[in-house]
């Protein structure tokens, strides 16, 4: 990840929290704006091309507001990225907002990959189980692998709880062939 995305993110941050904005609110204008971008593949190539004048493109960003309804400081701030050229790295500074949002928020990130699809109330439930072992309020992203052949691994910054099948087994072998 470039470090131009989190100096961009951590700014936008500043600015939410200190107009004391919803910084959720920021963060679902900021996919939507994301949604557009990955759906037309000549809106990401008419915000990409430096031959159109900044000017330009920003108008257009203005037009695509109208439909989004983004506040004032989340069309400023793609603005500013379009005027600076990092648009193209939309995608990284989203990532790092919302990263940066959840640590000011108090918000662990948790990965959460399992050997199959977990439906709604699965997840609620990991996610208070995974809340109670942090301590805190968590924000899960779910994945599936089926070669875990059951259960699930949870990762939470650096730390890992491996709850699965292929893991158990792994372990055993440990102990087996130690033993």
């Amino acid at each position: 990840m470039a470090s131009y995305a989190s100096r961009y993110a951590r700014a936008f941050a500043d600015v939410v929290f200190e107009a004391k904005l919803d910084a959720k609110a920021a963060q679902r204008q900021l996919g939507d704006f994301a949604a557009a971008w990955h759906e037309s593949r000549e809106l990401r190539e008419f915000f990409l091309d430096p031959s159109f004048p900044i000017e330009q493109r920003v108008a257009l960003l203005d037009k695509l507001n109208a439909r989004l309804k983004m506040s004032q400081q989340t069309r400023n701030f793609i603005a500013v990225l379009i005027r600076n050229d990092r648009i193209f790295g939309l995608d990284d500074v989203i990532a790092e907002f919302r990263r940066e949002v959840n640590q000011r928020l108090g918000i662990s990130e948790a990965k959460v990959v399992s050997a199959r699809k977990l439906d709604e109330h699965e997840r609620r439930e990991l996610e208070k189980q995974i809340a109670a072992l942090t301590g805190g309020t968590v924000e899960a992203q779910f994945e599936e692998d089926n070669s875990l052949l059951g259960g699930a691994v949870v990762q939470v910054g650096s730390t890992v709880y491996d709850g699965s099948v292929r893991g158990r087994l792994d372990r055993l072998r440990e102990e087996l062939t130690a033993g």
